[in-house]
């Protein structure tokens, strides 16, 4: 699903006429893929998630997205794949913290992306995923919990949880 927020960046690279559209759709293609391995060969078994699982989902989800997200940065920008990382965990952290360099000279589909990820870190992206798994058969509490921090966590928030991420 993650895939699919790489669009509007290629949509603007197009229309802007950017160099990097055929990269922004093939980066769209391996986010997807990895996301269809990852997720096929246990779609059809039903999942009682435990907070455990819940935690081990977290800190896959910040890696494996900090890592593919890191990509885009590292192919189109002349920077080492650290300095990408940096970046791509920068985004989704919402620190604003950058290793970049003139962010003035650069393409408006790289600028978009780089606020995109904000934007995602900013509302949690396992708040994001949260409202989706109850749809494909697992529950979500569990991630809600190992996201949340502080005396909250274990208070229900609503009583559905595509509420409470809502």
């Amino acid at each position: 699903m993650f895939s699919v927020s790489l669009m509007p960046a290629c949509a603007i690279a197009t229309l802007g006429q950017e160099n990097g559209t055929l990269a922004w759709l093939i980066l769209a293609g391996v986010t997807a893929t990895s996301g269809l391995m990852l997720w096929s060969p246990g779609r059809h078994t039903p999942m009682q998630l435990r907070t455990r699982d819940g935690f081990l989902i977290v800190a896959g989800f910040w890696i494996l997205l900090s890592l593919l997200d890191a990509l885009p940065l590292y192919i189109l920008l002349p920077i080492h794949f650290v300095d990408a990382l940096f970046e791509s965990i920068s985004g989704f952290t919402t620190t604003g913290a950058t290793v970049l360099a003139g962010l003035d000279g650069l393409p408006n589909a790289l600028l978009y992306y780089r606020q995109q990820l904000q934007w995602i870190g900013g509302i949690g992206m396992i708040v994001s995923a949260v409202a989706v798994l109850p749809l494909i058969g697992v529950g979500g509490m569990q991630l809600l919990r190992a996201e949340t921090s502080g005396p909250m966590k274990d208070d229900k928030l609503a009583p559905r949880i595509s509420k409470t991420a809502r």
